[in-house]
């Protein structure tokens, strides 16, 4: 039951990158992706009984995951800042 959700997770969060053109919501689906993935992994451990191994990897998907978003947030701020607005279109217009 566990691995539908996963499953639907990781559609819902594919569908989010590929539909949209704002930056926010690009971080948000990668986010989406990032627990559709954690979430496998913990699964994975539990069907295998390697729960331990499992967590620990997990831990080290969290902490590369906040280095990413926060990296992340901060490029959209700049470009936020330096075009007043989020789309993906206008990030062409950026010169420098």
């Amino acid at each position: 039951m566990i691995y539908i959700f996963i499953v639907l997770l990781f559609i819902t969060g594919l569908y989010c990158l590929l539909a949209t053109f704002n930056l926010m919501r690009l971080l948000i689906a990668l986010e989406l992706l990032i627990k559709a993935a954690t979430l496998l992994l913990i699964y994975a451990g539990f069907t295998s009984q390697h729960l331990a191994l499992a967590q620990s990897m997990v831990i080290t998907l969290i902490v590369i995951e906040v280095v990413v978003m926060v990296v992340a947030a901060g490029i959209v701020l700049g470009i936020h800042n330096c075009t007043g607005k989020l789309n993906t279109k206008n990030i062409r217009e950026m010169k420098g």
